[in-house]
């Protein structure tokens, strides 16, 4: 693909976006009803093959990889899903289950698509994306444009600094298996009276998952995996936003990032209603809380805190330079990502990795390092210092072995070392 075609692609792509998000910010009643079309258009697909090629992934049930498409031919693909769509007779095979392993030793299944199917739930989330957009309230920040974790992180300190010192911390048991399909589709035909694109949503949602050879159906969830998957969550979970901002924001103020969410409220009396209150909403969306994982957090004097988006927020004791003292919020990378940075770590400096040289080694830390540091960069230093100097121990414990030294033989000449080397640090940019 040239240059310039891409560079026509992205423009075309984004006039209808600003064209539809603009349409449904003027009109919040207004139903869209001519949109499969444009899902089929040259310039959405190939934006929607270049947003595939650039998440990789694994492939689906039928093995096909990115290498392998571009092998068979991009353009010739694309030509097939084009008719395919017009004719309206294509059906998205079952998705692909795969296991990730978390950080409490778990596993989360994920549903891995082919990646032609990738390629067209892309285009559909390109045309319909725009149009809930318009819809989507403030207090969400997961899986959508122009908005982030940081952003989340710095509304619930800034609203735990004015005045909040009571958070409901909470968590949706098994969320994106539980979602309900038909009123998902009722939530989005509330803005899509399309029905071809309602229609293929809904093969998408019936679609099932392939494991081990056997096909398991079901009449709720949506797999994770799928690039569809995160718009319709949020589809989904809008309803509890709406209803929040409409009927209980006097009790506290709602933060959500995809199926976590926090609410910071005054005091305990409107902290208990709003327990109260997200139950009833939960209902009407036929999920649960887990029991377990949500919690009632007093943040008064610093007694406890909370863990959201891998930062642990807590109210510290703070002074004033005439000496007085007062409660600040801060926050700070959590135990358990301290524990998932070390863990990489040492995999990265695992005893297989003695043969390669330093150079190497370091390069590949670095990758690391500045994503961690991206992330985690807004934590105070003193807690980044401690996985800095983890780092530099850890290497030089890797290096010691392939000198067949002792652990920590040399450790200030060496890190000087690895330092000129140009090994990076979490705390600040060097």
């Amino acid at each position: 693909m040239n240059v310039q075609r891409t560079n026509n692609t992205i423009d075309k792509v984004r006039q209808l976006q600003r064209k539809l998000y603009q349409s449904a910010k003027i009109n919040k009643a207004r139903k869209f009803h001519a949109l499969y079309d444009k899902l089929y258009r040259d310039d959405i697909l190939l934006k929607g093959w270049s947003t595939v090629k650039a998440n990789q992934g694994s492939a689906g049930i039928d093995e096909q990889t990115i290498v392998d498409i571009e092998s068979y031919g991009v353009d010739k693909l694309i030509l097939e899903i084009q008719n395919e769509l017009m004719e309206g007779v294509y059906n998205p095979p079952p998705v692909r289950r795969v296991y990730i392993p978390k950080a409490d030793g778990k596993k989360r299944p994920l549903g891995i698509p082919t990646v032609k199917d990738r390629i067209i739930q892309s285009a559909m989330k390109i045309v319909i994306e725009p149009i809930f957009e318009a819809d989507f309230k403030d207090c969400s920040f997961g899986f959508r444009p122009k908005r982030n974790q940081h952003q989340a992180l710095e509304v619930i300190r800034k609203a735990c600094n004015n005045k909040g010192n009571y958070v409901l911390d909470g968590d949706i048991k098994g969320y994106f298996d539980n979602i309900n399909h038909e009123k998902l589709m009722l939530l989005v035909e509330k803005r899509i009276s399309d029905r071809r694109i309602c229609k293929l949503i809904r093969k998408w949602l019936k679609s099932g998952v392939m494991e081990d050879g056997r096909l398991e159906t079901s009449e709720l969830g949506s797999p994770q995996g799928g690039v569809i998957s995160p718009l319709l969550a949020n589809i989904y979970l809008d309803y509890l936003d709406t209803v929040w901002e409409r009927f209980y924001s006097h009790l506290g103020k709602l933060i959500r990032f995809a199926d976590d969410f926090v609410i910071v409220c005054k005091n305990y009396k409107d902290v208990s209603q709003t327990y109260s209150a997200i139950r009833l909403i939960m209902n009407r969306l036929e999920l649960n809380l887990n029991i377990d994982k949500t919690r009632i957090v007093n943040l008064w004097g610093g007694k406890e805190g909370f863990i959201f988006l891998g930062f642990e927020t807590r109210k510290v004791k703070m002074k004033r330079a005439n000496g007085t003292e007062y409660y600040a919020t801060e926050q700070w990378i959590s135990n358990k990502s301290k524990q998932n940075v070390q863990a990489k770590v040492k995999e990265t400096l695992k005893d297989s990795t003695l043969y390669q040289d330093i150079e190497v080694v370091i390069k590949r830390l670095n990758l690391k390092i500045v994503g961690w540091r991206n992330y985690y960069g807004i934590s105070p230093a003193r807690t980044l210092l401690k996985i800095d100097k983890f780092i530099l121990t850890r290497l030089v414990i890797w290096y010691n072995k392939k000198r067949q030294n002792r652990k920590l033989y040399k450790y200030y000449e060496l890190a000087k070392q690895f330092k000129d080397l140009g090994l990076k640090r979490v705390t600040f940019a060097s």
